[in-house]
């Protein structure tokens, strides 16, 4: 993860703010991009997803981005059996997450001054684990996940929703994404909106 020591958080200006997790809050972009090719791999499709179009695409549920695999590569994947395969990949790599301590000291210090939620492209239970597991769970007021939504990232029901939740006015929430999706479903729900910086990488897998 590059440092983003430089990204201007403001401390002013709104009277919510809602995260999204994977590559913002915590650092697990690696540790989903290993799960995902292990995914592909044990249903015949290894070696087909770079690293640069896996970070353009995320922050959408896993479900649409096999449909979207599906429809590029010609091929038939399950988007059901893929997506249990990627969490189940995932949750065996799940101790390598850390957080981003920039984006995690900005809301560690915003913690009892305005409603704080996590509004993520992932699954509730992945999401939750990932945030026990780096020992901020307890830090806001609610979790909004794609099982909580009927259109993901990147439409902006899942910010809306949290909004909703927290009991604040899209309007006056500051939303903070690194995703291409989560940015442009943030705009959609008409927060303000911070980009954090993403690692950009042409591996395949």
């Amino acid at each position: 993860m590059p440092s983003i020591g430089s990204l201007k958080l403001p401390k002013h200006g709104y009277d919510a703010v809602i995260f999204d997790c994977d590559g913002t809050l915590v650092d697990s972009m690696s540790a989903h991009f290993e799960a995902w090719c292990e995914a592909l791999a044990i249903h015949g499709a290894g070696g087909i997803l770079k690293e640069d179009v896996f970070f353009a695409m995320g922050g959408r549920p896993t479900r649409d981005i096999v449909v979207e695999i599906n429809d590029e590569y010609n091929l038939r994947l399950d988007p059901e059996a893929v997506a249990f395969a990627k969490r189940e990949a995932f949750l065996k790599r799940i101790h390598t997450v850390t957080l981003i301590d920039e984006i995690a000291d900005f809301a560690n210090s915003l913690r009892g001054k305005v409603p704080m939620a996590v509004a993520s492209g992932g699954s509730r239970m992945v999401v939750e684990k990932t945030l026990r597991v780096v020992g901020i769970s307890d830090w806001f007021d609610e979790v909004v996940t794609a099982d909580d939504v009927t259109d993901g990232k990147p439409a902006p029901e899942i910010f809306l929703k949290a909004a909703r939740l927290l009991g604040v006015d899209a309007a006056r929430c500051l939303a903070l994404d690194d995703a291409p999706a989560g940015i442009l479903a943030a705009q959609r729900a008409g927060m303000q909106v911070i980009a954090v910086p993403s690692p950009l990488a042409s591996t395949p897998c």
